[in-house]
């Protein structure tokens, strides 16, 4: 392998990493103002919590995979005009 491709393979790894963390933070954001109260009264998650937590969890990465395909659909349809 090239140094070049060598160098964009790990600049698109930094990449995804990044947005990783990103997603991540943004979840964890979103699901705990949503879910859990300001005043925390136990030191343990409730059962309601946790409940809220797992819904707010997969409706979140629910969305971003159907963002993901159509990002990706759009971008494909993009190509195929360019080759046009």
């Amino acid at each position: 392998m090239a140094e070049g491709d060598a160098q964009k393979l790990q600049l698109m790894q930094e990449l995804e990493i990044e947005m990783m963390a990103d997603m991540y933070n943004r979840l964890t954001t979103a699901c705990h103002k949503k879910c859990i109260p300001p005043v925390y009264n136990d030191a343990e998650i409730a059962k309601g919590e946790a409940v809220c937590i797992d819904r707010c969890v997969a409706k979140f990465l629910d969305i971003h995979e159907r963002i993901g395909k159509k990002l990706g659909q759009l971008s494909m349809q993009d190509e195929q005009l360019l080759k046009k």
